[in-house]
């Protein structure tokens, strides 16, 4: 395998992916791993992306991302991904890329794994029923949708 995507958050499933990963590669790592965090634009696509197009969300996205804030929030995501890539290394898998992306997450993991040629989806699926509800089903949208392979981790 070349190319496996991890999408992690700062839910206990992240470790849980982690670990997955390093036990699925043990004995022959991927030329590339790369870790994915999404923060989250809105709250969901029925908060935002069902009231704008896809050319005004970027515009948002640009605007957001001149301000310390946000610049905050992306130096947040980079720090939990880097805490993660030295996992794997420690654990011998290197050639780890962190990518950072803003909007809807399942769209976004969906985008990033098309985009760089992943063969393999790794995500997390630690979220109980109310929490499905409320916020969505992110792990639903991925599988559902995915072109490639999608593990998921408890």
């Amino acid at each position: 395998m070349r190319k496996v995507l991890v999408a992690l958050d700062a839910a206990r499933g992240a470790a849980g992916c982690i670990d997955a990963c390093v036990r699925l590669f043990a004995a022959a790592p991927p030329k590339c791993v790369i870790l994915l965090h999404v923060q989250q634009l809105g709250g969901g696509p029925t908060l935002m992306h069902d009231r704008m197009s896809d050319t005004e969300i970027e515009t948002l996205r640009e605007e957001l991302g001149r301000t310390e804030a946000f610049q905050q929030l992306e130096a947040k995501s980079l720090a939990l991904l880097e805490t993660h890539r030295r996992k794997l290394a420690r654990r011998g898998i290197r050639g780890t890329r962190l990518v950072v992306r803003t909007g809807h997450v399942a769209e976004e993991i969906l985008k990033t794994a098309k985009n760089e040629g992943a063969e393999l989806i790794i995500l997390g699926n630690t979220r109980g029923a109310i929490a499905k509800l409320v916020m969505g089903d992110v792990v639903k949208a991925v599988t559902g949708k995915a072109r490639v392979p999608v593990l998921l981790v408890r």
